[in-house]
């Protein structure tokens, strides 16, 4: 019999599925993100915890040897912090970051904040041309 795929209905129950110690580094992603960026709406997306502010910004992700960070197209953020993320795999959509390390909270900040700019600023040209 096949295992059926969980799917995830809130923030809460991805961020439950995971041993408390993995919880802990989600709560501090999620809070720090929520900080960068109070006017976003939390999602489930992709069955991903996100954050929506005009368009998708950037979600956040636990796996068994790294956490996650991925945002949509366009991918100008990682060319914006470039130089900070140079110590970390990246993938063209994703950064990840080793869990034997502590995750870099402000970096993430940074870069939730970058991208909801990119985002409102593409609705505000979406709406001049109207």
């Amino acid at each position: 019999m096949a295992s059926e795929k969980v799917k995830f209905e809130t923030v809460d129950d991805y961020i439950a599925s995971f041993p408390p110690e993995v919880q802990h580094v989600l709560r501090q992603m999620q809070s720090a993100i929520r900080e960068a960026i109070p006017e976003a709406e939390e999602v489930i997306s992709y069955q991903l915890p996100a954050f929506s502010y005009q368009g998708m910004v950037i979600y956040y992700s636990a796996y068994k040897d790294h956490y996650s960070i991925s945002v949509p197209p366009p991918f100008t953020v990682f060319e914006a912090f470039k130089e900070e993320l140079s110590g970390y795999e990246m993938s063209k959509t994703a950064v990840k970051f080793p869990a034997s390390q502590p995750v870099p909270l402000e970096l993430i900040q940074k870069i939730a904040a970058f991208k909801a700019n990119e985002n409102l600023q593409k609705a505000l040209s979406k709406k001049k041309k109207k």
